[in-house]
């Protein structure tokens, strides 16, 4: 028998365009002998669909019709199953049940872990990152400051929230100076290079402040490295067991690799538009040995630091003069799985998405053995206010 796994896609995220690509890619290439796949798109106003359309690309041309082409659905736990329930007409019925959960999606909203609390609350399987690793994996700040607490480097920052800077603009402007241009002014919890700037000097930090407080509340701002060379490398495992992909070296005619880069114009300095960022690396990436070394040992320490699981991709800052090298992000559902940085390697997308899978289905039962609740009720001996006061030991 077939295990049914269900791909959730899509969300209210300025990466949902990403999200869709990656995930219909993904599905394509599930080995179809060994998995039923059920799509499960989340629109951009936060409703669930189902249905074969979505496998094709060209229902997501024109969103606004989804509905015409696909079954408005929840996902519930109904008696021993995850079903997805049709929640169009008169009657509530069950339309598909899955056995596994997915999530295939980009961005604040859904990968900081608000999808997988949901499934956590549901008590579904599903593949990835738990709710703790998908948010310090969002959040740019919080991760920084749990891999220097690692002894893991990272660029020298500062950050801010919106209403600090609103009220005392000086003081951060101060601070930025103070930490040396150039530099990279961020959301602190997007992705997909989407509201960065790179700044030269005083004259454009606000502007830059301005564009990434349009899309986020929490800011990062980060000094460039001299001498800069961007790297990333993908981890695939847990805890346990974790392997590293080759190293892939970014490539870009900008100051950092554009949203346009990634997904519009194909990527890189050698053009030819595809639905991936693939073609905005090369792997893999040509370095010396030393330098090589060092990011594959960073790579499985943060990995472990920041409790991943699955596949992840992390971007590296390397100052090619010094050889220094400094973790700058994780990418907790990176686009395409970062499956391209494995397949030099020997594992293809099919074995990749398998390999997932099977994590999370052995994550899933590792945890069922842990202890969640307990047998008793403590309500049964509940009498009121003074029962509790009684029961907790405080002094009249």
């Amino acid at each position: 028998m077939k295990i049914k796994v269900g791909v959730i896609f899509g969300g209210n995220s300025v990466e949902h365009e990403v999200s869709i690509i990656t995930a219909v890619q993904a599905m394509e290439f599930m080995d179809k002998e060994k998995y039923e796949v059920i799509p499960i798109y989340i629109s951009k106003d936060r409703k669930w669909y189902t249905g074969v359309n979505l496998f094709k690309m060209e229902t997501y041309k024109n969103l606004n019709n989804i509905d015409e082409k696909t079954l408005l659905v929840s996902l519930v736990k109904k008696d021993d199953n995850f079903a997805l329930v049709k929640l169009n007409g008169l009657f509530k019925s069950v339309v598909e049940t899955i056995d596994i959960a997915f999530p295939i999606v980009h961005g604040k909203g859904v990968e900081d872990g608000t999808l997988v609390g949901y499934l956590e609350t549901l008590g579904i399987p599903y593949v990835g990152c738990d709710v703790l690793a998908s948010s310090l994996g969002q959040d740019k700040v919080v991760q920084k400051q749990v891999l220097k607490s690692e002894n893991i480097p990272v660029a020298d920052f500062i950050w801010f929230y919106e209403n600090e800077y609103l009220s005392d603009s000086d003081k951060i402007l101060a601070d930025i100076k103070k930490l040396g241009y150039p530099v990279i002014v961020k959301p602190a919890r997007l992705g997909s290079s989407i509201g960065i700037t790179f700044v030269n000097s005083e004259k454009n930090i606000e502007n830059a402040i301005n564009e990434a407080i349009s899309y986020d509340e929490k800011i990062v701002v980060e000094k460039v490295i001299p001498n800069l060379l961007e790297v990333d490398c993908a981890v695939i495992g847990n805890h346990d067991n974790a392997e590293t992909s080759l190293i892939g070296e970014m490539l870009t005619d900008n100051e950092f690799l554009t949203f346009e880069d990634k997904y519009l114009s194909g990527g890189g300095k050698k053009g030819g538009a595809k639905s991936t960022i693939s073609s905005g690396f090369r792997i893999p990436a040509k370095l010396d040995k030393e330098v090589e070394e060092r990011i594959y040992d960073l790579s499985l320490k943060a990995f472990r630091a920041l409790n991943l699981k699955g596949v992840t991709r992390f971007d590296f800052l390397v100052n090619k003069k010094t050889k220094e090298v400094y973790v700058n992000e994780p990418n907790t559902i990176p686009g395409s799985l970062a499956f391209f940085f494995f397949t030099k390697k020997g594992l293809d997308y099919k074995d990749l998405l398998d390999r997932l899978i099977t994590l999370g289905i052995k994550d899933y039962k590792n945890n069922s053995h842990k202890i969640t609740s307990f047998e008793s009720n403590v309500l049964e001996t509940y009498n009121g206010s003074k029962g509790a006061k009684g029961k907790m030991g405080n002094k009249e």
